[in-house]
């Protein structure tokens, strides 16, 4: 049993600001539709569940000083922040490439309903980015998170300080790999625009006395719709595959 001492509360605090940072902007329990006192009542929610399992790693470590305080402070924050930043890329590349592919099939006019931001986009975008975020929780991966939370202490020790340029490297990766990811799923949806607007482009100069632009644009809507729907599971499981991978080895 676990005597409650000061040390004890530091710690826990000290706990919270890694996982409050985390999850401030990890996708889905950042969302603009979830109340900021949700937010912070989900934050301390984990914070005491997983205190028994991560007090250890503060015994005997933990600052003399209010100025070391305030680094410990600063350091767990910026550690937790940098791990939901991490999760945060493949949803921002997905929202990026989502937006390329509603303008590529000719539904980038229409607008949607922000989902998990507050800015708006292509109504398209919003539907794939809900499903998104649902599948998140579906799929149970906050679980996993919850655990890469607790190993995080293995491998970034508190009290170690933050370190910018290992953070600045995996950042960049980070980016690379989601935008590699989202580029892959979307290409049928680019390759198809570029096809289309090609052989709409040709017979519009063949024909020039026909508005084919105006007429193809109905075609070329459906054309988006249906590759959207025999594509659309396929187009999940290949991003939620990419986000279970760095969840489990990131």
């Amino acid at each position: 049993m676990t005597t409650v001492t000061p040390q004890t509360f530091i710690a826990i605090f000290l706990i919270f600001c890694r996982i409050g940072g985390c999850l401030l902007i990890m996708p889905g329990f950042s969302s603009a539709r979830v109340p900021p006192q949700v937010r912070l009542f989900i934050a301390l929610s984990v914070t005491f569940a997983l205190s028994p399992l991560l007090l250890d790693k503060f015994q005997g470590h933990l600052p003399g000083n209010d100025a070391a305080l305030f680094l410990w402070i600063a350091s767990e924050t910026l550690t937790g922040l940098t791990i939901g930043l991490l999760g945060r890329i493949f949803f921002m590349a997905l929202q990026t490439l989502l937006t390329a592919i509603a303008m590529s099939i000719g539904f980038g006019s229409i607008p949607g309903t922000p989902i998990d931001e507050t800015d708006p986009m292509p109504a398209l975008g919003s539907l794939i980015m809900m499903v998104a975020t649902a599948l998140l929780f579906i799929s149970d991966l906050q679980w996993e998170l919850f655990r890469g939370l607790v190993a995080s202490y293995s491998r970034l020790p508190p009290g170690q300080g933050f370190g910018a340029q290992t953070a600045l490297v995996q950042i960049t990766d980070q980016i690379t790999d989601a935008f590699l990811l989202s580029l892959r799923i979307s290409s049928p949806f680019i390759i198809y625009s570029v096809i289309v607007n090609l052989a709409v482009g040709i017979t519009n100069k063949l024909t020039p006395q026909i508005p084919v632009y105006f007429l193809a644009t109905p075609f070329v809507l459906l054309g988006g719709l249906l590759m959207l729907y025999f594509l659309f599971t396929e187009f999940m499981s290949l991003f939620m595959a990419g986000f279970i991978q760095w969840l489990s080895h990131g």
